[in-house]
């Protein structure tokens, strides 16, 4: 049996329609809303983004004289061998973080193609621009706005781009409603968490290989 396909236009920068692509309605066609494996695949990429570099000082990092503060007995208060004691201001913290922990997880990668294209699906059927070519001339964040709003590119805005595209880079890395994403980086998260979805012809038929 012949695999279902959906037809989706192409257009190019200047905001034309140039034609039509074919995606496969297993990856872009998913009606089905998967909420777990999509709500773990959210849950595992933050928490993989973690950097986990929190660190307090233990008694021992604390700095300050090992000196006793007063004599043993005899001073009606109580006992105390060094100011770097948990019990004192200033001085050690016994359960914070120690710079070691992490909260890496993991996901099953069937469950994370499935959550992927559920979402990618999702964006099918609004919220996805195709464009024929991703490339601008010269570096011009001006130039990369203009193509945004010619292609109807609204709200927050995932760019899909070709990591040896400079210019493309280089135009929209300071733009604060968009986001680039190379098309082997593509994240669960940052779809769901773009209103529109910008690919290439070429990066959008390499994603839905990759997920088949």
């Amino acid at each position: 049996m012949a695999e279902k396909k959906i037809s989706h236009k192409v257009v190019n920068l200047a905001g034309e329609e140039v034609g039509t692509v074919s995606l496969s309605a297993s990856v872009f066609g998913i009606k089905e809303e998967n909420a777990q494996v999509v709500h773990d695949a959210v849950v595992t990429d933050n928490a993989n983004r973690r950097q986990a570099t929190a660190k307090t000082k233990k008694r021992h990092d604390v700095s300050g004289s090992g000196i006793k503060p007063w004599r043993q007995k005899g001073t009606g208060r109580a006992r105390a061998g060094d100011r770097q004691s948990p019990i004192w201001v200033g001085g050690g913290n016994v359960f914070g973080p120690d710079g070691t922990q992490t909260f890496k997880l993991s996901q099953n990668k069937k469950a994370h193609k499935l959550a992927l294209k559920t979402v990618l699906s999702e964006k099918a059927a609004k919220g996805l621009i195709v464009v024929d070519e991703l490339k601008l001339e010269k570096v011009s964040t001006k130039e990369f706005v203009k193509a945004l709003a010619a292609i109807k590119a609204e709200g927050k805005t995932l760019v899909v781009v070709d990591g040896s595209n400079e210019n493309v880079v280089l135009s929209g890395r300071n733009i604060a409603t968009v986001g680039l994403v190379t098309r082997n980086n593509v994240s669960v998260y940052d779809v769901l968490n773009a209103q529109t979805l910008v690919v290439s012809k070429e990066d959008i038929k390499a994603i839905e290989e990759a997920l088949k």
